[in-house]
């Protein structure tokens, strides 16, 4: 039950562990939140929860995931402001926990990430070809085109991430502003084509659904619903697992210029940005189409061509094509700075914790990751198993809120460049709010989560626990090629 030091974790902004370099300024952070959590969701979701689960009370259900996220992202500000580390959730645990609990965080960030990198790329080449065929260009042998794709997507933006955070930086910018510009279209284009009947009574009369109990919540009820307030509450649960990925902009910490009052603000900023633009684009996905008529599918292309501007479907491609294409890049970014504090810390490998020292980056644990995601996303029916990402991601929620609680109690004397306002109450809500939407994933995931956290357990006993650094509290250590000695 070994902890990290706070001055340890610390100690990155006085360089005594610091290797990376910082790049990230306040507005950057902003960028980067908005390019991992606005992916091609944002054309579909609203729709779809509409259509099978909350009619138009989806409005409500957006709002109320917005709520629940900016509960878990205030918990996220005040520990990264706190302790501005590259490994976010990882370093939070090993400093207020110990070192067995940090292993387990950091093993369900491994699982959210490099799952989640190879699932998004496989739904990028799934976009992308259907993107093609709307243009009327006919795709022979779609499946071989999809597995090409998925390798050169993830090749692309690997490569990208090697070469340096500044150049994956200025990618972005250009990305995120073309995508937000597809969205701005369908905003202003989609509000000209608003039936205002077609939102209706937001309280759409409950039904019991007929498929067996398949989430832990149904199983404990015994059944499931579909519209109501369960209906709303059950769909803000799909929506929150939209705006997961704020939480990636802490593993930016270490890289970002006065990060204990840039990285609360960029968390925060980016998400109540991304919860403003999913209301307005749900606004219109169900002022333009009954929710009894909504496609599935593809619920805003639909609409549009209900309304007869087909021109729009377009437009929502390239907006769906490029909203994948920075989910990914900051993914990847995200897995590389938590694998490169785990390595640091000598719980992986160190030597994927070098520096390159013309890049400036962890080129070494980049190149690792990107060929571990192609792997995955080419042999490996991930699309089935991407719930994995979304409880790997909750898991590490509940430790962060905790961590909040515990902190206040054991190091009051921290600085804090953030504080959660009305400790610990928000924390507790951050917490039940985080359980409400673990009980509604399914029991299978819960099941493959179980196995892989015991598997990652094993793998700490045979391995993390002999090389931790802790265990050898009087050893020189080398942050690095590139970084400073230090002793634990």
């Amino acid at each position: 039950m070994r902890r990290l030091p706070p001055t340890e974790a610390t100690g990155l902004r006085t360089g005594r562990r610091h290797s990376l370099a910082e790049v990230y300024r306040p507005a950057d952070l902003v960028v980067l939140g908005l390019g991992v959590m606005i992916g091609a969701g944002i054309f579909s979701i609203a729709g779809q929860q509409a259509a099978t689960t909350a009619g138009p009370g989806v409005i409500l259900s957006f709002m109320i995931a917005g709520i629940a996220c900016l509960l878990a992202c205030l918990c996220y500000a005040e520990l990264a402001s706190t302790m501005p580390a590259s490994g976010s959730a990882y370093t939070f645990t090993y400093v207020i926990f110990g070192e067995v609990w940090a292993w387990i965080i950091g093993w369900a960030l491994i699982l959210e990430l490099q799952f989640a990198a190879a699932v998004v790329a496989r739904a990028w080449a799934g976009i992308t070809v259907g993107a093609i065929t709307n243009f009327g260009v006919r795709v022979p042998n779609e499946g071989l085109v999809g597995d090409i794709l998925v390798f050169v997507i993830l090749v692309l933006l690997t490569g990208i991430v090697a070469l340096g955070a500044r150049v994956g930086l200025r990618a972005l910018w250009i990305m995120v502003s073309a995508k937000l510009l597809a969205i701005g279209a369908v905003i202003v284009v989609g509000v000209a084509h608003i039936d205002v009947a077609n939102f209706g009574e937001f309280y759409v009369p409950p039904k019991t659904l007929t498929t067996p109990p398949a989430t832990v919540l149904e199983v404990l009820f015994g059944e499931g619903q579909a519209f109501g307030w369960f209906g709303v509450f059950a769909a803000a649960s799909a929506i929150a697992f939209a705006y997961i990925g704020f939480d990636i902009v802490a593993t930016s910490a270490e890289e970002t210029v006065n990060a204990p009052k840039a990285v609360p603000k960029g968390m925060i900023r980016s998400l109540v940005i991304a919860t403003v633009i999913y209301l307005a684009v749900a606004l219109v996905m169900v002022g333009m189409a009954s929710y009894t008529k909504i496609s599935v599918e593809a619920p805003l292309s639909g609409a549009f061509r209900q309304a007869g501007v087909d021109w729009m479907v377009h437009v929502i491609d390239a907006g769906a094509v490029l909203g994948l294409t920075t989910v990914i890049l900051v993914l990847i970014v995200g897995q590389t700075r938590v694998l490169f504090s785990m390595a640091r810390d000598g719980l992986i490998p160190r030597g994927l914790a070098s520096v390159s020292r013309r890049y400036h980056t962890p080129t070494r644990v980049t190149l690792v990751i990107g060929f571990v995601a192609i792997a995955l996303a080419e042999f490996v029916p991930v699309l089935t198993m991407q719930e994995l990402v979304v409880i790997g991601t909750l898991f590490a929620f509940l430790f962060v809120a905790a961590g909040v609680i515990v902190m206040r109690r054991r190091m009051p004397g921290l600085e804090r460049g953030f504080r959660v306002p009305l400790s610990p109450l928000l924390p507790a809500l951050s917490l039940v709010a985080t359980l409400w939407l673990m009980v509604n994933l399914r029991v299978l995931t819960w099941a493959w989560f179980v196995l892989w956290m015991a598997f990652g357990l094993l793998v700490y006993l045979v391995y993390g626990r002999r090389h931790s650094i802790l265990a050898r509290p009087h050893a020189p250590v080398e942050s690095g090629r590139g970084g400073g000695r230090h002793r634990r």
